[in-house]
């Protein structure tokens, strides 16, 4: 066992989605580095789709989404595992 599987069972990912932020640039999917995020066919009040986490298990909780959003309208959190 390598020292990067031992860390992926000790971590994992979630993000946060103020969908009424979201202006729908799609930065946030576009550098999500595990392809975790999707633009949602839902729009919000202005009339842009947010993004929506599709693959839960997939992120890892970096913030690349948060560090390339414009708006603040998402941001990306570790969680520890027990």
């Amino acid at each position: 066992m390598n020292s990067t599987s031992s860390k992926a069972k000790k971590t994992s990912g979630n993000v946060v989605i103020t969908a009424e932020r979201c202006k729908g640039c799609g930065f946030c999917v576009e550098f999500c580095p595990t392809e975790a995020l999707k633009l949602s066919s839902q729009y919000n009040t202005k009339g842009y789709h947010p993004p929506t986490l599709v693959f839960k298990d997939k992120c890892n909780g970096c913030d690349m989404c948060g560090i390339m959003c414009p708006d603040f309208a998402i941001y990306g959190y570790r969680l520890m595992l027990k």
